[in-house]
């Protein structure tokens, strides 16, 4: 069976990214104005450093009313997901996608000799090999 596509031909490229300094209340206004699941975190130079998920956020916000704090003062550094799985623009994506559902991640940066050139979602995955499957089915023989 052929393979469906790569990575590159359908990952978002110039992916929203935020600083890791920033504050956590701008990433979840950036989260909600674009309708993500999280953003790509990277520091001064641009580097990769963190994932941030809606749920990363959730759980701030909480742990600072619980605590009786105030989420304007959390930094995104101090509750992204360090641990960073990466993939590169020529991986197949049915292996990233077998990879995402193992680690249960919705999402993961796309880089290239050291430098983020995309993002791909699972949202991004589950469409190409929906129109995978399409292509498949109207190829066959009647």
């Amino acid at each position: 069976m052929p393979q469906p596509t790569t990575i590159k031909d359908c990952m978002r490229r110039k992916p929203l990214t935020i600083n890791q300094e920033a504050n956590l209340v701008e990433a979840i206004e950036l989260i909600f104005e674009y309708k993500l699941t999280g953003l790509t975190v990277t520091d001064t130079s641009g580097q990769v450093v963190g994932i941030l998920s809606e749920l990363d956020c959730i759980k701030a916000v909480l742990n600072a009313i619980y605590n009786d704090g105030d989420p304007e003062y959390s930094r995104v550094c101090d509750v992204m997901c360090k641990e960073v799985v990466s993939c590169h623009p020529d991986e197949n994506i049915v292996q990233v996608a077998d990879s995402m559902l193992q680690s249960r991640q919705r999402r993961r940066p796309v880089i290239e000799d050291g430098r983020l050139v995309g993002q791909v979602s699972s949202s991004n995955i589950l469409w190409a090999l929906m129109e995978h499957s399409r292509r498949k089915v109207l190829a066959r023989p009647r």
